[in-house]
């Protein structure tokens, strides 16, 4: 079985630049676009037996009409290919509220041929796979919150454990129903211990449903299909299975500075180790992230444009300066004639951080020395005018305290 792993296409991504006046359409949407055309070329040209999708269509879960349709139409074409397409829902899809149909529900309402959307915990077998010789074990987006309701829990921390603990109890369950000549395959849309984030953080560690590493690796997945980190990775890298995280189609934001953008074609055969192949995503746009501290006042302007590459390196580039100042010094920064170095980029950002200097001064007569540590404290906290002085240096005294004890 040769299998084509994608996750986080994000398509409707439209958070810098301008809209292309041929197709309406924002140019970093049309960027993800060129990335899924891509994705979806490769995959009819190379033909391969099966698409997994691992969650994460859109930015949020209400996409406009317009971004369903691009989507759709790439789609269809691995479904007019004849090639089964597995599509999990990610927690960008899925509504937070009860009953309410995802991102991705009409493939499932339309029954769209060789498509199929995995909307809940399940195990397909090679019956529910157009015959293919594999098995499925879908772990799409669960909301804690709505498993919490469920089941009745009120202690977070205690009921997410347990929710980890069931979920890795149902999993085992489908291992030992698998049939064993047949390789199996677990897509999930979730963390895992010991997976790195990339800089996007999209979701904060804490509302992850979190599968443990010894779950995921084991031996009896002939693949792991991961989505939701956009950090291309293999957690379990140099062993079997392994256990990938593709990352999403396209950079998402200047997190992603350094990160090229893959997906991931695995060769999967029963009783061999599985090979991954990483195909890098060209043409993705450039994101170039620059910092600076303003030393002198002198010649401003030419020190802020040595601390950018040249025209042609920013060329329809998204670039980002952030500068630190003296703040006295905000009114020598030219901004306009940045703007114009960098009229070659696709968008420039400058971000201003004016910096003002509090010093304590020591009453005339009085030597540091002479001080205590409360007192000396006590003039940075009126220097500073820290509004709740009397509780730190409360704070303050305890901690002495303690040390001198």
């Amino acid at each position: 079985m040769k299998l084509l792993h994608f996750a986080d296409a994000h398509i409707d991504m439209a958070n810098y630049g301008r809209h292309d006046p041929e197709s309406g359409l924002p140019f970093r949407v049309l960027d993800f676009l060129k990335s899924l055309d891509t994705i979806v070329d490769t995959a009819i040209s190379r033909k391969v037996d099966m698409v997994i999708f691992a969650g994460d269509a859109y930015k949020d879960r209400s996409p406009a009409p317009t971004f369903q349709r691009e989507w759709g139409k790439r789609i269809m074409r691995l479904s007019e290919a004849k090639i089964p397409t597995l599509l999990l829902v990610g927690n960008h899809d899925i509504s937070p509220a009860a009953g309410r149909a995802h991102a991705i529900q009409e493939f499932d309402t339309l029954h769209v041929p060789f498509i199929r959307v995995l909307q809940k915990p399940e195990l397909l077998t090679s019956k529910d796979l157009w015959g293919l010789p594999i098995q499925i074990i879908a772990m799409p987006w669960v909301p804690r919150s709505g498993l919490m309701a469920a089941t009745g829990e009120t202690n977070s921390t205690e009921a997410f454990a347990r929710i980890e603990n069931n979920i890795g109890d149902l999993i085992e369950g489908w291992l030992e129903e698998v049939d064993p000549s047949l390789p199996v395959v677990l897509t999930a849309h979730a963390s895992i211990e010991g997976a790195k984030f990339g800089g996007e953080r999209l979701v904060m560690l804490g509302n992850d449903l979190v599968l443990s590493g010894s779950l995921v690796k084991n031996p009896k997945f002939s693949y792991v299909a991961m989505g939701h980190i956009h950090k291309p990775q293999d957690v379990n890298e140099g062993s079997q299975p392994p256990v990938v995280y593709p990352g999403s189609i396209e950079r998402v934001d200047f997190g992603e500075v350094k990160e090229d953008r893959f997906f991931v074609i695995a060769d999967v055969e029963k009783g061999k180790d599985t090979k991954v192949e990483w195909i890098q995503l060209k043409g993705v746009r450039k994101f170039i992230d620059r910092r600076t501290v303003l030393r002198s006042s002198e010649n401003v302007t030419n020190a802020l444009k040595e601390a950018l590459p040249s025209p042609k390196e920013m060329s329809e580039a998204i670039v980002k300066l952030s500068v630190e100042y003296p703040r006295e010094w905000d009114s020598l920064i030219d901004e306009s004639a940045l703007r114009k170095y960098t009229e070659d980029s696709f968008e420039f950002h400058l971000v201003k951080r004016p910096q003002s200097e509090s010093r304590v001064r020591i009453a005339e007569g009085q030597v540091v020395s002479s001080l205590s540590p409360l007192d000396l404290l006590g003039q940075y906290f009126d220097a500073s005018k820290v509004t709740n002085a009397d509780e730190l240096k409360k704070l303050a005294q305890e901690i002495i305290s303690e040390e001198t004890e």
